[in-house]
């Protein structure tokens, strides 16, 4: 366990070194903040952008505070995601680049504390930036548009969290047999896009998906009360992460002896 936390220790440091800790919380709490000050102003926005005859007006319906919130989860699919890959794509990658992966693994760490530590550090980043994106979308959601319970906000983030958790896993995975940055994000991305594609084009035989996290999450906000299938996507995607970090882990062992 010590040696565990020592590596834990280690890559917290290299967050801050690199300044992982500070941007990318920033970059998603802007990219979460935009949906609610985006939606509000959008007839002015329109107004001053088009080229409108005098005198005619722009009336767009007030989205409701959950519309807004779906909004959002829909930025994080897309833009966030991409985000989420670029932020784990070089954990591994870097280390074996600059030879220090070597002096690590000559330690008397194993595979499992190595990948583990990294996986445990780059998730509780990603998580706590998606919270504190999240819950500031949720402020100004509040604050323009209609109210959104607390309690179904905090459950519509649960369930997309394992999203983050999946996006983790897939990321670490391609990053234990591939070197270069570009051909991790590139795997990752193409992965996790396939996932959505086929959760879209075969919604009968993919209803375990993770793809539908995102669905999940909406239908919460929507409907304000958890289903059956919502507990079989959070279950699966568990499953599925857990397969792909000892995976992971495996791959990694039998390079590197």
């Amino acid at each position: 366990m010590n040696r565990f936390l020592t590596l834990v220790n280690k890559e917290i440091i290299e967050l801050m070194r690199n300044g992982k800790l500070i941007w990318l919380p920033v970059v998603l709490m802007i990219l979460g903040i935009s949906q609610p000050l985006t939606s509000y102003y959008m007839p002015q926005i329109l107004d001053m952008a088009g080229n409108l005859p005098e005198g005619a007006s722009i009336t767009i319906p007030t989205p409701s505070g959950e519309e807004v919130l779906i909004g959002a989860l829909s930025q994080y699919g897309t833009i966030g995601t991409l985000l989420f890959v670029l932020a784990t794509m070089n954990v591994i990658a870097q280390e074996r680049q600059n030879g220090s992966i070597t002096l690590v693994m000559v330690r008397p760490v194993n595979e499992w504390q190595y990948i583990g530590s990294k996986y445990v550090v780059q998730l509780a980043l990603l998580l706590t930036s998606l919270i504190l994106s999240y819950c500031i979308t949720w402020y100004y959601t509040n604050l323009l548009f209609t109210t959104v319970d607390w309690k179904v906000m905090m459950s519509s983030l649960f369930i997309y969290s394992f999203w983050v958790l999946f996006v983790v896993s897939v990321t670490l995975f391609v990053g234990t047999f591939l070197e270069h940055n570009g051909g991790i994000a590139g795997v990752s991305l193409l992965f996790l896009s396939l996932i959505s594609l086929l959760t879209s084009l075969l919604p009968k035989f993919m209803e375990w998906s993770p793809g539908n996290l995102r669905v999940e999450a909406t239908k919460l906000l929507v409907e304000q009360q958890w289903s059956q299938s919502t507990v079989l996507v959070i279950g699966s995607t568990t499953t599925l992460s857990l397969l792909l970090f000892i995976s992971g882990v495996l791959v990694f062992r039998r390079l590197s002896s």
